[in-house]
């Protein structure tokens, strides 16, 4: 039996499911060509998986999504026997798969989303998420001091999940100095990604030397505003002021702004100002999105293209030889796309991640701009100074091209060789 499942590369989600299959001998499989952003929002893949959600499997019985449910369909679907001896052990799987999704999931998102750009900082938060990790740690801890994996004498579908669900935790943020009192979950965590149906899937597994920080800390801007409200209380004090009340709205809207420490939200662009342009970038994204990009996307591109009023940039990370980890690479460039929301009005960008883990990864990409220059909005990103700019000659038939297959996401990309392994889409 075979299982194909739609998902982008390294995603340990995924992995449940096809470690599943190597014990069990269903055939697991990744589908060719997917495009995280881009596959999973066609209506032939939201006719299947409404959702839109990864990973996403086609089994002979039909369409299935959710990890934890893949990996369950693939354990007992195959010649071996991951659910236990007997309808105890079954159970005892299902628990340890039901206390892992509530104890640790739930505190292992809140520590590492901030880290991977996914959310904002908040100290409290991350200081609750780590006590709550140590406390899920200690019970595991206790569980395997007698015992070899968690349920019977060999590997169930509980230590495939509740393995894969600390795998960012063992990778990212738990240092030796923070696991060093569990020394049960690391020999039995140890057992498990050592054994040949784990590596065959997940490679080897490099534990965290030194625990990775979120790079923001929302929390700390928030203090100017906290300390400017005694004297916001001071205005109704003065007479002269009394037909403020009038404008409230406006005021409340002022302070909901400021949550998202947006310290000049009615400030317009100076890409405003620009004359009238005839291509529309809110179409060129509808034709990018919705049609074959080498046949209609493309030509609609360079037949509507302002030269005038667009330009075209192609970047390229400086810092390539420090990029070890493609999830990790990946999700540096989801947390760039993320800090670019004033952009968006002004700005298409497709940025291409190649390469393989520890041999080689490399970011770079193509990007659309209103006006002749990489908009303010663009350059007050942090990220901006990570990459090198360079300003497309559209007469330039080599620089051309590789605009091309960076949209395409398939070529030769200007020399730079075989298929991106991942990719963001910027629109």
């Amino acid at each position: 039996m075979s299982v194909t499942v739609h998902t982008y590369p390294q995603n340990p989600r995924y992995w449940k499911a096809a470690i599943a299959g190597q014990y069990t001998g269903v055939s697991v499989k990744e589908a060719a060509g997917f495009q995280m952003g881009v596959t999973n929002k066609t209506p032939e893949f939201l006719a299947k998986f409404p959702l839109g959600k990864v990973p996403a499997a086609e089994t002979p019985e039909g369409p299935l999504f959710e990890s934890n449910a893949i990996a369950r369909y693939v354990a007992r679907s195959g010649k071996n026997n991951l659910y236990g001896a007997n309808n105890y052990e079954a159970a005892l799987v299902e628990q340890w798969i039901e206390w892992v999704a509530s104890d640790v999931s739930l505190p292992s998102d809140a520590w590492i989303y901030p880290i991977f750009g996914y959310a904002p900082f908040n100290a409290q938060a991350t200081a609750k998420a780590k006590e709550d990790v140590r406390k899920a740690l200690k019970n595991l801890n206790d569980h395997l001091l007698a015992h070899t994996f968690l349920v019977g004498e060999r590997v169930t579908l509980a230590d495939i999940i509740v393995v894969l669900t600390l795998y960012r935790l063992y990778t990212v943020v738990l240092d030796p100095n923070f696991r060093k009192p569990y020394p049960n979950v690391n020999r039995w965590f140890q057992t498990c990604v050592h054994q040949p149906q784990f590596k065959n899937v997940m490679g080897e597994v490099k534990l965290c030397e030194v625990a990775q920080q979120a790079k923001e800390t929302h929390h700390e801007e928030k203090k100017p505003k906290d300390e400017k409200k005694p004297k916001e209380e001071k205005k109704p004090k003065e007479e002269k002021k009394e037909e403020k009340p009038k404008k409230k709205k406006d005021d409340d809207e002022a302070e909901e702004e400021d949550e998202f420490a947006d310290k000049e939200p009615k400030a317009k662009s100076i890409l405003d100002s620009l004359p009238p342009s005839k291509m529309q970038l809110d179409e060129w994204k509808r034709q990018y999105s919705n049609n074959d990009t080498r046949t209609v996307a493309v030509p609609w591109l360079w037949s509507n293209f302002d030269a005038e009023g667009f330009s075209i940039w192609l970047c390229e990370y400086k810092y390539n030889s420090e990029l070890k980890k493609l999830f990790m690479t990946s999700n540096a460039v989801t947390g760039w796309m993320q800090r670019l929301d004033k952009l968006r009005k002004y700005g298409f960008g497709t940025v291409l991640i190649f390469g393989e883990d520890d041999t080689g990864i490399s970011i770079s990409g193509v990007w659309i701009f209103r006006g002749q220059e990489v908009p303010q909005e663009m350059k007050e990103c942090d990220d901006y100074e990570l990459y090198n700019w360079t300003k497309v000659d559209l007469n330039n038939g080599t620089q051309k091209k590789a605009v091309e297959d960076y949209l395409a996401w398939e070529g030769d990309f200007n020399g730079r060789g075989p298929k991106p392994k991942d990719g963001k889409i910027f629109r």
